[in-house]
C-alpha cells in the first residue's frame, strides 16, 4: 500500500514498523534521517529524553529546530509520497516536558509540517493529560494534525499494588484523546531498572517475568481487538554488537541453506538471533512494530513484518462473506484449522499488516526477504544470498 503521513492513523500505527531512535544533539541529524529514510526507515523518534543528558537539552533542541529547518528547505519529495521510499520518514520528537511541544512547534515554524507528532514519556493520566493538551495547542499553531505516541514505562506501573489503577488511568486519558493516540509504547529498559535487571542478548523481554508481566497486563487492557485497544509496539532490542555467549544461537541452521549459510553467521555475529526470537514473540503476545536504537535492527523488524503466503491464504479463507456466520475449516495447507469466529480479529490484523508489508510468493521464505534487508542496510554485504 501506498502511503503518506497524511493517511489514517489506523493505518499509520500498523506502518510504524521499526521506529528508530536518534538522539536530537546528533550534528548530521538531517542527513542521518535522510540517509535511513533511504534504508528504509519508516518512522523516527528524534530524542530529547533518556538518550542525551541533562545538561544537553537546550543545546539538542537548538540543533532540533536547526536541522528540520534544513530538511523542510529541502523538500525533496519522494516517488509516490511514500514515507521511507525516497521521502522523509515519520517524524516525532520524544519530549520531557508538555512545554517543550509548544515551545519546538512555534520555534520551527514552518519546519513543524514535517512532524508527525510527539513521543511522550513516562505516562500516567496524571502525567499525561498534560502532554495531550499541549500537544493540543500545538496542533492548532501547527496547522496540522499531530499524533502522540505515550511511553508506558512508569514504576506505578510495574509495581503490582498500584499497576491494575495506572493502567485503568492510562485507559482513561487515552481514550479521552483517542484520535491523537496514534500507538502506545513500552519502555521496558526502565521497567528493567527498577529493580537492577539487564536481560542479556541471549534473552527476550519474556524471560524477564517481571516484565512479561506487565507486557500481558498493558495489552490485556489496552491492546484488545474489540475496537477499544490500541496498537501497541514492542520493546527495544538494545544489544548491536558481538557479546560472549553463554548458550548456542537461537536459529536453527536448517533454514539457511546455501548460500544463505553466510547469513546466518552475520546475523549471529551481530547478535541479531535473539532480535528475531524477541520479535516473534512480540507478535505472538499481540505487539506490532518495534523499538529500535540501531540502524541493523530495522531490517529484521521489517522482514518478520512481511505476510507469509500461507497467512495470508489462512487469512483470506476467514475472511470470505460466505463464512461470515462461522464455522471451522481445513487450511489450505492442511496443517491447521481455521476456527472463523475466534479467528477473524487475527485475519483482519493480518491482512491490514500485508496491505503495508506486502506478502511473500510461492517459495519465497522470510530468509531470502532478510536477506535482502539486510544487503540493503549494508550490516551484511558479504551476503551474496539474493531474495527472487
Amino acid at each position: 500500500m501506498e502511503f503518506t503521513a497524511d493517511a489514517p492513523g489506523g493505518t499509520l500505527a500498523a506502518a510504524l514498523g521499526a521506529t528508530l531512535y536518534c538522539p536530537a544533539t546528533r550534528p548530521g541529524l538531517a542527513a542521518d534521517v535522510v540517509k535511513q529514510a533511504r534504508l528504509g526507515v519508516v518512522s523516527m523518534v528524534l530524542c530529547l529524553e533518556d538518550s542525551i543528558g541533562d545538561a544537553d537539552v537546550a543545546a539538542g533542541e537548538a540543533n532540533l529546530v536547526r536541522q528540520l529547518e534544513t530538511l523542510a528547505a529541502r523538500d525533496e519529495p519522494s516517488r509516490d509520497g511514500r514515507p521511507g521510499d525516497g521521502g522523509l520518514p515519520l517524524l516525532f520528537v520524544r519530549v520531557r516536558e508538555p512545554a517543550q511541544i509548544r515551545d519546538l512547534v512555534a520555534r520551527m515554524g514552518p519546519a513543524a509540517r514535517l512532524l508527525s507528532g510527539f513521543v511522550l514519556p513516562k505516562f500516567t493520566e496524571e502525567r499525561g493529560i498534560p502532554f495531550l493538551e499541549a500537544l493540543t495547542e500545538a496542533e492548532s499553531a501547527a496547522g496540522h494534525r499531530l499524533f502522540a505516541m505515550p511511553v508506558l514505562e512508569s514504576p506505578e506501573l510495574l509495581h503490582l499494588e498500584t499497576r491494575a489503577a495506572t493502567l485503568s488511568g492510562i485507559a482513561r486519558a487515552v481514550d479521552k484523546y483517542r484520535e491523537r493516540v496514534l500507538a502506545l509504547r513500552l519502555g521496558v529498559t526502565d521497567f528493567c531498572s527498577a529493580y537492577g535487571l539487564r536481560r542479556t542478548p541471549e534473552m527476550t523481554a519474556y524471560d524477564v517475568q517481571l516484565v512479561a508481566s506487565v507486557i500481558g497486563d498493558v495489552v490485556n487492557r489496552l491492546g484488545r481487538a474489540d475496537g477499544t485497544g490500541y496498537t501497541v509496539t514492542g520493546p527495544v532490542w538494545e544489544y548491536f554488537r558481538l557479546q560472549e555467549r553463554i548458550f548456542k544461537p537461537q536459529l536453527r541452521q536448517s533454514i539457511f541453506t546455501g548460500r544463505a549459510e553466510e547469513l546466518r553467521t552475520v546475523l549471529i555475529d551481530h547478535d541479531i538471533d535473539g532480535l528475531l526470537r524477541e520479535i516473534e514473540l512480540d507478535r505472538a503476545n499481540g505487539l506490532l512494530g518495534k523499538t529500535c536504537i540501531h540502524p541493523s535492527h530495522v531490517a529484521p523488524v521489517h522482514a518478520l513484518s512481511v505476510v507469509s503466503l500461507e497467512e495470508y491464504s489462512d487469512a483470506t479463507d476467514i475472511l470470505r462473506p460466505e463464512r461470515s456466520g462461522g464455522g471451522v475449516l481445513r487450511s489450505a495447507y492442511t496443517n491447521k484449522m481455521n476456527e472463523v469466529k475466534p479467528h477473524r480479529a487475527w485475519a483482519e490484523r493480518t491482512l491490514l499488516r500485508a496491505e503495508l508489508f506486502g506478502v511473500t510468493r510461492e517459495g519465497v521464505g522470510f530468509v531470502d526477504v532478510l536477506a535482502a534487508g539486510a544487503r540493503a542496510a549494508g550490516y551484511a554485504d558479504a551476503v551474496r544470498t539474493e531474495a527472487p
